[in-house]
């Protein structure tokens, strides 16, 4: 015969079941707090998953071979985020970085395409010297978890005192390092082919300058020049299937672009521009044509202030193959291109300010892609197939 339990005993009894369902809940939330919900594309349905948060203002993803990432923040830290988890320490090693709290710090990551051999990769950043600040280029080796023997190959010259357009995406391809260079706010030094900044340029991957550069043998050019006339270029890429080499560019206020990179080009900043000034209604430049100047494959009006970019051939999404996929920073979204014959035929965006400025748009060894936000509690971010 059961014995009768007491009012008393009875609230003791569900407020302890309670209390084990809360605790049970709490071991639950890490995992459900992963999925930021689902969403739906023109071709595909896929959900957000956070690898990582708590970075301060990330800028740049590398992938290594054991599955784990490497992040440079703005700021001057290198992070390392292994089995999920965003190590405490940043990574030892690298050179003196200026951060101040404008457009420079620690820019771009790429691993040397050798990297599983010889462990090397490449670091683009701000330093400071006689003169001011400029964009330079360092490599180091990547061992026990720091970076060793850093040497800096490339320094953009002239250094100046203006805090904004530093660039830099780096790229690796087709044997050569080649890196991107804004105009550091001098206008005119983008048609100065006797100085860098505001050009794409190619070196070796030890930065010694190739022996066919377009400028090569003109005493009065910067012989590591590969193309010209830049505003402010943060986003560079090589199609994996026709190995094109794709770039894009700020604009002022509108006349964003997107470019083909071909040797020796004039991409026509600031002598042509889709953009107007920033406080007036005065177009920038001479107009938007001019013979011996590139016209843009694709430009924005309003500006969507492209930054990062990728091409997707991953197996998760197969409406998606063959697009070229860049993060926007003003209006927080993923812009996905969709491209026949080197045009533009379609423009989609995704995550409208879901998740902030998208700094970084990467595929991943895995097909997934991949996401950085600009923000000072920034995430790493990646996108999977809807469940």
């Amino acid at each position: 015969m059961p014995i009768p339990q007491s009012r008393d005993s009875k609230i003791k009894r569900l407020l302890s079941l309670m209390l084990g369902a809360l605790i049970s809940l709490s071991y639950c939330l890490p995992a459900f707090a992963q999925r930021l919900g689902e969403f739906t594309s023109e071709k595909a349905s896929f959900q957000v998953v956070v690898i990582a948060s708590g970075l301060d203002h990330p800028w740049s993803i590398a992938f290594l071979p054991e599955g784990d990432f490497l992040v440079t923040e703005r700021s001057g830290a290198l992070r390392l985020i292994r089995k999920g988890r965003l190590q405490d320490e940043p990574i030892a090693g690298l050179p003196e970085i200026s951060a101040k709290r404008d457009q420079g710090g620690l820019l771009d990551i790429a691993l040397d395409p050798a990297f599983d051999q010889n462990g090397r990769l490449c670091l683009s950043y701000v330093a400071e010297a006689e003169g001011g600040r400029g964009t330079e280029i360092g490599c180091g080796i990547f061992r026990d978890d720091r970076l060793d023997e850093f040497k800096v190959i490339f320094r953009a010259l002239p250094k100046n005192k203006s805090g904004r357009h530093f660039g830099c995406r780096l790229l690796f391809a087709d044997g050569y390092l080649y890196a991107t260079l804004g105009d550091r706010g001098n206008r005119p030094q983008a048609q100065d082919r006797a100085t860098h900044p505001g050009s794409v340029v190619r070196l070796m991957a030890d930065g010694t300058v190739p022996a066919d550069n377009p400028f090569i043998g003109h005493s009065a050019y910067q012989p590591e020049l590969y193309a010209y006339g830049n505003r402010n270029p943060q986003g560079l890429v090589q199609d994996p299937i026709t190995g094109a080499i794709w770039m894009h560019e700020h604009g002022p206020r509108g006349g964003d672009e997107l470019n083909r990179l071909m040797a020796g080009a004039n991409y026509g900043w600031p002598v042509i521009s889709y953009g107007k000034e920033y406080f007036l209604p005065k177009a920038v430049g001479e107009g938007t044509h001019m013979s011996g100047m590139e016209q843009p494959v694709h430009y924005w009006v309003p500006s969507i202030a492209p930054s990062g970019m990728t091409f997707y051939s991953g197996p998760d999404f197969p409406g998606w193959r063959g697009s070229l996929f860049l993060g926007s920073l003003k209006f927080q979204e993923l812009v996905r291109l969709e491209l026949d014959q080197g045009q533009v035929v379609a423009e989609e965006r995704l995550l409208s300010a879901e998740f902030g400025r998208i700094r970084d748009v990467r595929q991943g060894p895995d097909g997934a892609l991949y996401l950085l936000t600009d923000a000072a509690e920034g995430q790493l971010l990646k996108l999977t197939p809807a469940e």
